[in-house]
């Protein structure tokens, strides 16, 4: 069996974000790259079927050359080769999805897992466009999966609204959404990272798995959030206290 991963580099969600000149991209230089957070539980979900289903798993991410160092990491887990999909323009959801179903289509995996979302756009589009364009059932925000005694297909628990968890039953394949929780993710040992530097690792062309399709949407400008206002500090008694912030409530915020 193969088991497929799929894996972003975004931004490390302490990097200060600076935007170009032009508006239209940011400031990559000062930038710290890691893989999505998501998408290491991904990587955990898919090694710990590695041995149970005697599974080859390969790691898939469609972004630029320093994607590589994210793909590398995953092999130093513990995945046993890497796809790199190099697109020359930056794709949206889904013609990223369309991609990577191509892809995983042609490399033989019957079960893919990804993370729920990226950190950097917040989309949780990428793992269902890819089910829907191999026509795999998906299940996202999965915080518990035990693989069925036959190896015959997996049941995923996922919460619902309400505080309820659903439970499904899924057959191979199926495509996986996984969510903080579901596991531990390890760390890359230095004899992972040593042999990490052995394993294959390829790369394709965007535009060869497309087929004609083309992105849906094209982002044209970023902009930073405004700034937060400075905070009202009120001080004196209780009493003052209370009365300057019902004023200010109903007669500034005028929210009373």
């Amino acid at each position: 069996m193969k088991i497929g991963v799929l894996v972003k580099q975004v931004p490390d969600t302490a990097t200060k974000i600076v935007l170009t000149a032009n508006g239209r991209g940011i400031e990559e230089g000062n930038v710290k790259w890691v893989m999505n957070p998501y998408d290491e539980y991904a990587v955990e979900a898919a090694l710990r079927l590695q041995g149970p289903l005697s599974a080859e798993v390969v790691v898939f991410s469609l972004g630029p050359a320093r994607a590589v160092e994210t793909l590398r990491m995953a092999l130093a887990m513990g995945c046993d080769r890497a796809v790199r999909i190099h697109a020359e323009t930056p794709l949206d959801a889904f013609a990223t999805g369309n991609a990577l179903a191509v892809a995983i289509a042609a490399s033989g995996c019957e079960l893919v897992f990804g993370g729920k979302q990226a950190v950097d756009d917040d989309a949780g589009q990428v793992l269902q466009i890819v089910a829907e364009v191999l026509h795999w059932p998906v299940v996202s925000v999965a915080n518990q999966l035990h693989v069925h005694a036959g190896n015959d297909g997996i049941t995923v628990h996922r919460p619902a609204a309400g505080g309820v968890t659903e439970v499904v039953e899924l057959g191979f394949p199926a495509v996986i959404g996984c969510d903080k929780g579901l596991n531990t993710p390890r760390y890359p040992s230095l004899p992972g990272i040593m042999k990490a530097k052995q394993k294959p690792l390829t790369e394709q062309q965007s535009r060869d798995l497309l087929g004609g399709v083309s992105p849906h949407v094209v982002l044209q400008q970023f902009s930073l959030p405004p700034d937060r206002p400075a905070g009202r500090k009120i001080t004196g008694d209780p009493e003052n206290v209370a009365q300057q912030l019902v004023d200010w409530l109903h007669n500034e915020i005028k929210v009373i």
